[in-house]
């Protein structure tokens, strides 16, 4: 097993942006394995949502990179600000949004978020939408650049 600092981020990989214009992009993985503070294999979903400055994530390199964790020791909490580091430093998007889902452990379910645009990141607060989660839960969040709002 390794630990966190031995998770490479060079893994991932640019690619150049199609357009300057605005869009999306949501990269969904069902299933990132990695190992619980008790040395217990655990499981999470991912969503990445990206939205692309000059370059966007090679999507192979993305698969190696969540690929690595299969055998890191780490928290929930390290583990979703690793990745969010990681991701931002190394393409510097409009807003990275990342949303990690943990499948639950003695009953209790953990549902982790960290976004580019919260105001507490550096953020300006300006992409926010009112939508259910996967549980059904209310949010309310501003209307961001995509939906024309």
């Amino acid at each position: 097993m390794k630990t966190y600092k031995e998770v490479d981020p060079t893994i991932l990989r640019a690619m150049e942006s199609p357009t300057e214009k605005a869009y999306e992009l949501r990269h969904f993985s069902p299933e990132l394995t990695f190992f619980g503070r008790q040395g217990q294999a655990d499981f999470a979903k991912i969503l990445i949502i990206f939205y692309p400055a000059k370059t966007t994530i090679e999507l192979k390199s993305l698969k190696e990179y969540l690929g690595q964790y299969r055998d890191v020791v780490i928290s929930y909490e390290r583990l979703i600000n690793l990745i969010y580091d990681h991701i931002y430093d190394k393409f510097k998007p409009v807003r990275l949004r990342i949303e990690l889902w943990f499948r639950p452990r003695g009953g209790v379910s953990t549902h982790a978020v960290v976004d580019s645009d919260w105001e507490a990141r550096g953020g300006k607060g300006q992409f926010w939408r009112t939508e259910p989660d996967r549980a059904g839960f209310i949010h309310t969040q501003k209307v961001d650049m995509l939906d024309g709002d």
